[in-house]
């Protein structure tokens, strides 16, 4: 069985997925001719969630076009698990009591590399039919200048140079929307569908950061600096869809049934993919309304498509309070405890307690009800379902990844917060659970473990700065507030400076607590979170 076309059409040992049930060649010809769906990012999120919902769309008669994907950064993927597969993916739906929902996705219509294929976009961007471009670039994809906050290379080039001779992924970009403004098409919604808070925001930061200095040069003019930045959209979206690495035990299950290649495998630039993804059967997609060229009928398909202030409130529940944080205390402590998946986290009754009590009493106070998600409720699925499901082997070392560009925007606002409230509960020194994973950040860039034995950091840009910025202290050392200071009043590393908010005292105490030598991240997590009863949102 190859992941194939021809094999899904005619090989009867399909039995058990759910196959495509549309004309899959007309709907590529329709997305050759006039596409309305562009996505860049072509990782494992995409495949699992926005992929799937065009898939949805074309099944039931919602739309007649797929979706279009390229990749900019790690252009393997889209000749390994897209090329080489007819442009069809393998979902794999993992749930809680074990059951297997095994689908073949068909709508991803063309694949392209933002290296090579620039004609191709050039096309797209040029099609009046193109409604939206969507983006998984992660967390870190939004980062454009250094902690200085000097531009990164091609970024300074591009903004000094013009829309001529881009080189970076947000000059590009910029040229191809400067392209389709100068042709005088429809504005477009570019839509970030990325987990972080304020996403489109983000993205519009990003472009601005182009547009400025290009209108200043003369190289656009006024009326394309309007359409740009103000005709052109830049909705917030929330979206939560747990997608841990390819597990090699669903390789397992689909080498048995006869699918061919299905081993995971780890690109040169260290992305883990396969030709399959497996994630949890829970998502939620929420999308700012505003589309100036019209949309897909997404609320059809489960949707939420409201206002803008609803998204900021469901996606700063989910980065700063019923979801992130957790996975942040998670990562780095499970990585220092030695666990390899969050289930087994799930029955460590301290590392429970801490995730508990850090969203229920410290990060929820600070959180509004956004109307259309109970996060009580959230919280209770996150915390009773999600995260326990053994079937859903995502790793700390996984969420490990990135964390010094996580931390502010899943701390940072909470932490703001305390600092503005007039309540005197409200107090920032009064905090125990965000400065203790604060805390354990620090422990984890030590790089030992807690039984004092080495172990691999995940990847992370800025690991070997923050590490230098800290001192590099060793186990055991007993590190003073001076030495901590440069790093934990750093605002580019935390959002705030943990000193003006009150809770600096706090992280460098617990951290040379966690410090002291073997078996002390133990011993202090039991000292702030044992001997608790069983806690109420657990099943």
């Amino acid at each position: 069985m190859k992941l194939t076309r021809e094999s899904i059409r005619h090989d009867t040992s399909w039995k058990g997925y759910r196959l495509p049930q549309y004309d899959i060649d007309a709907a590529r010809d329709n997305t050759q001719k006039a596409p309305t769906w562009l996505h860049f990012g072509a990782g494992n999120l995409f495949r699992a969630f926005p992929a799937v919902l065009a898939q949805r769309l074309l099944t039931a008669g919602l739309s007649d076009t797929g979706v279009i994907c390229c990749d900019g950064y790690d252009e393997e993927l889209i000749d390994r698990c897209y090329r080489a597969c007819d442009q069809l993916s393998l979902v794999i739906t993992l749930y809680s009591n074990g059951t297997i929902n095994k689908e073949v996705v068909a709508s991803v219509a063309e694949s392209l590399k933002l290296s090579e294929d620039m004609a191709r976009l050039q096309e797209i961007f040029l099609s009046p039919s193109l409604q939206m471009v969507s983006f998984t670039l992660t967390e870190k994809g939004y980062t454009i200048q250094d902690e200085t906050h000097a531009f990164l290379p091609d970024y300074a080039h591009d903004r000094e140079q013009g829309p001529a001779d881009c080189r970076s992924f947000y000059g590009k970009l910029a040229a191809l929307c400067l392209l389709r403004c100068r042709a005088g098409l429809p504005p477009l919604a570019l839509v970030s569908m990325d987990n972080c808070s304020d996403n489109g925001a983000r993205l519009e930061r990003a472009m601005r950061h182009m547009f400025n200095p290009w209108k200043r040069s003369g190289a656009i003019t006024e009326q394309e600096h309007t359409y740009l930045l103000k005709q052109n959209t830049f909705p917030l979206s929330m979206i939560d869809k747990i997608t841990p690495h390819p597990d090699p035990r669903i390789a397992e299950k689909l080498a048995e049934d006869g699918v061919e290649n299905v081993q995971p495998f780890t690109t040169q630039k260290g992305t883990c993919a396969a030709i399959y993804v497996n994630s949890e059967s829970p998502h939620y997609l929420l999308i700012e309304d505003a589309f100036p060229n019209g949309r897909p009928p997404f609320e059809q398909c489960g949707v939420i498509v409201t206002r803008r202030d609803i998204v900021e409130k469901s996606a700063l529940m989910k980065v700063s309070t019923c979801m992130n944080p957790m996975d942040t205390a998670l990562a780095v402590f499970g990585c220092m405890l030695g666990y390899t998946q969050i289930s087994a986290e799930m029955k460590d009754p301290e590392l429970v307690t801490l995730i508990t009590r850090l969203s229920e009493q410290e990060a929820m106070p600070m959180v509004a009800d956004p109307g259309v998600i109970d996060p009580v409720a959230f919280l209770h699925e996150v915390l009773g379902e999600r995260y326990p499901n053994p079937f859903l082997q995502d790793s700390p070392q996984r969420i490990a990844t990135d964390t010094s560009r996580k931390i502010p925007l899943r701390f940072g606002t909470t932490l703001y917060a305390y600092y503005n409230s007039m309540l005197p509960a409200h107090r920032a020194t009064k905090l125990v659970y965000i400065p203790l994973v604060l805390a354990g950040w620090l422990r984890y860039l030590v790089g030992v473990d807690d039984r004092g034995e080495p172990f691999t950091l995940s990847p992370d840009p800025h690991l070997e700065d923050v590490r230098a910025l800290m001192g590099a202290p060793k186990l055991g050392d007993e590190v003073p507030e001076s030495q901590l200071y440069p790093l934990l009043a750093d605002r580019y590393y935390f959002g705030v400076n943990l000193f003006e908010i009150g809770v600096g005292e706090t992280v460098v105490r617990m951290f040379n607590e966690l410090n002291k030598g073997p078996r002390a991240i133990r011993e202090t997590l039991r000292r702030y979170c044992g001997a608790q009863e069983k806690s109420d949102w657990i099943l």
